[in-house]
């Protein structure tokens, strides 16, 4: 099939390299001239394993291109995907602002029948919104159909690939049958294709990305008990998680969830849910209890210097949201280290990933250590906040000589707490 997909961002990118993968044409669309000639000489402008590779691959075998028209590549197009951004309005409703004149300017392009598919996160009734802006400018037959993604982070190509389900909001047979030969590829193994009206394929990614944060805000809510009444969260954990209706994932105590979904498509749903007089007091709760997780290894370390943070080196493992990413959006990192500098800590800060991305957000504030055990050389403390593999099986015994106290706040518990005290360390974690 030709397909254009109309923003080159993260969920842009994957799609449409992931379609040309599976041998399709695909012309990816983006404003920026800048970042078309970055992706037509190979290179890619977000770190994703194994997306580089596909783009080079593809780019060489002709199926797929990057350009700045937009009107060229809807009229060379059967399926036209909008996959701008939907920033957080004022009001934290999602702003569909980008995707609404996109839809305008594929509507003037349009030269025949088109499918036009909304991959980008959009409230419920955007749908419909595009099919009336679309429809003021153009009297070519369309179709609206919703697609959301589920893509993560750090596995986004797997995931597109290999994925759980498709999810298609279509009330037209036809278009619908469309998109069911167009996954087909990606759906060898039975995985299921869902096709349902489009307000319930909008809600039905902010629902999946609410239950999510639910579990993690859950999980951190009994961590926090857990240390209360002299529990082990690690042995609650698999006790609760080994109920075939429960299950394991998303039940991981921590820092708190971030990145770029969770934390903006929960506040758009409670948006949404206020718009028409109502409140979603559960997810309102998840929100509340993500936040206050953020500042408790703060108090973790507060209180094991006895409120004296100032002037204390923490030395800072993981910056970026979660692991196998760049991405800082949301990150708890940024609330843990902008607390800990507010109360006169220096930071030394390191990332396998995210450097760049961290130096736009604290600038000369903290000082960035390419080399892991370089930012604990004479530091008060080892602080982990992201789960990189890198950092489960570190050389104790250097990370011990390098800091001027064997002291380890573990964010993410990745250690074992018996162990680490037979080594000689002291050690924090979550619900331990």
């Amino acid at each position: 099939m030709n397909i254009c997909i109309i923003g080159t961002g993260y969920v842009g990118l994957v799609a449409g390299t992931c379609f040309a993968e599976s041998g399709n044409d695909v012309i990816c669309v983006d404003i920026d001239e800048g970042k078309i000639r970055i992706l037509n000489s190979g290179e890619i402008p977000i770190y994703e394993p194994g997306l580089e590779e596909l783009v080079k691959r593809n780019l060489k075998e002709g199926r797929l291109r990057f350009d700045t028209s937009l009107d060229k590549a809807v009229k060379e197009s059967f399926l036209t995907f909008i996959a701008v951004g939907t920033p957080a309005d004022e009001d934290d409703s999602a702003d569909v602002k980008n995707v609404i004149e996109v839809a305008a300017k594929i509507g003037k392009a349009m030269n025949g029948y088109k499918i036009i598919v909304i991959k980008s996160t959009v409230p419920v009734g955007t749908a419909e919104q595009v099919r009336e802006v679309i429809s003021q400018v153009s009297t070519h037959e369309l179709e609206v159909i919703s697609n959301p993604e589920f893509l993560k982070e750090g596995a986004a190509v797997d995931d597109f690939m290999r994925p759980d389900r498709v999810i298609i909001g279509s009330n037209e047979q036809k278009a619908a049958a469309v998109m069911e030969e167009l996954y087909s590829p990606f759906l060898r193994t039975g995985k299921p294709f869902i096709v349902m009206d489009n307000k319930s394929a909008e809600l039905t990614k902010y629902a999946a990305n609410a239950m999510l944060a639910t579990r993690i805000s859950f999980i951190n809510e009994l961590a926090n008990l857990c240390e209360q009444v002299g529990a082990d969260i690690s042995s609650v954990r698999a006790g609760i998680a080994s109920d075939s209706r429960i299950g394991s994932q998303f039940l991981f105590p921590g820092v708190g969830y971030g990145g770029s979904c969770f934390p903006k498509d929960l506040r758009a749903v409670m948006q949404t849910a206020k718009s028409k007089g109502t409140e979603l007091r559960i997810l309102k709760a998840v929100e509340e209890v993500n936040q206050h997780q953020r500042v408790k290894l703060v108090d973790k370390i507060s209180h094991r210097f006895q409120g004296r943070i100032a002037g204390k080196v923490l030395g800072i493992w993981g910056l970026s949201f979660k692991p196998r990413t760049d991405d800082m959006r949301e990150a708890p990192s940024i609330v843990i280290i902008t607390e800990l500098l507010e109360r006169g800590a220096r930071v030394n800060a390191h990332d396998p990933e995210a450097m760049e991305e961290a130096k736009r957000i604290f600038g000369n504030r903290i000082e960035y250590y390419k080399m892991p055990y370089d930012a604990l050389a004479g530091a008060d403390a080892l602080v982990i906040i992201t789960e990189w593999n890198e950092f489960r099986r570190p050389n104790f015994e250097r990370i011990k000589g390098l800091l001027s106290q064997p002291i380890i706040f573990d964010g993410r518990n990745i250690y074992d707490p018996k162990r680490m005290k037979e080594i000689g360390f002291e050690y924090y974690s979550i619900g331990r």
